[in-house]
């Protein structure tokens, strides 16, 4: 996140200048993130259940996960600025090294949780759910049944240091999720679902006319 640049490319920041009021304005925003995360798969459970109850639940559960970890990236960043700023008071110069563990932790907070949970969550069981449900048009649910697992890959071979998180390798096995949420996201807003009889409860009842002699 552009926000958090400072804290997490800058080696200095923790004895240098202060940026501390953008760094918190990113960690609201991403609590934020993991608020909606929760919000969006509790308000999609009662509609999704009606294809699969424990796909659903499954897909809750790691959303729920996600903003967790996400949370544990946040506080490891507000720590860093609490760091700097017991070091501007005086505070004992051995607090830098406590300080680019915490940056480390937040980039595996990162890694395990937006990149992995997400891919699993987001993409693979809500991609599935979306497909066999017919709630949106089959071509897009197909780009997050794709996209999830290749999201879950890259982010187990980066975690097994294959190559680096930032890598151009990373972002085109990534590039189909991202793909993927932003087009989920865009057709609910400006459509909605579409109709599926069997997932809204209105499927139509056969009708058959009596013989009549």
């Amino acid at each position: 996140m552009l926000l958090y640049d400072p804290v997490l490319n800058d080696a200095h920041y923790i004895v240098g200048a202060s940026a501390d009021a953008q760094v918190r304005i990113g960690a609201l925003l991403e609590i934020l993130t993991a608020i909606a995360n929760t919000a969006t798969a509790v308000v999609l459970f009662p509609i999704l259940k009606r294809q699969s109850e424990s796909i659903a639940l499954g897909y809750v559960g790691t959303r729920i996960l996600e903003s967790t970890v996400i949370v544990v990236g946040v506080v490891s960043v507000l720590a860093v600025v609490a760091l700097r700023q017991d070091l501007a008071d005086g505070g004992s110069a051995d607090a830098v090294p406590i300080g680019r563990a915490l940056v480390a932790l937040k980039d595996q907070t990162f890694l395990l949780g937006p990149a992995f949970c997400a891919g699993f969550g987001n993409g693979l069981l809500l991609g599935y759910l979306m497909y066999r449900s017919g709630l949106v048009p089959r071509p897009m649910a197909l780009i997050g049944l794709i996209g999830g697992p290749l999201a879950c890959a890259t982010a187990t071979a980066v975690l097994f240091g294959a190559y680096e998180q930032q890598s151009p390798v990373n972002f085109l096995f990534t590039a189909p999720e991202i793909v993927w949420e932003v087009s989920l996201g865009i057709w609910l807003i400006t459509k909605g679902f579409r109709p599926a009889p069997h997932i809204t409860g209105t499927a139509r009842k056969a009708t058959q006319e009596p013989d009549t002699v």
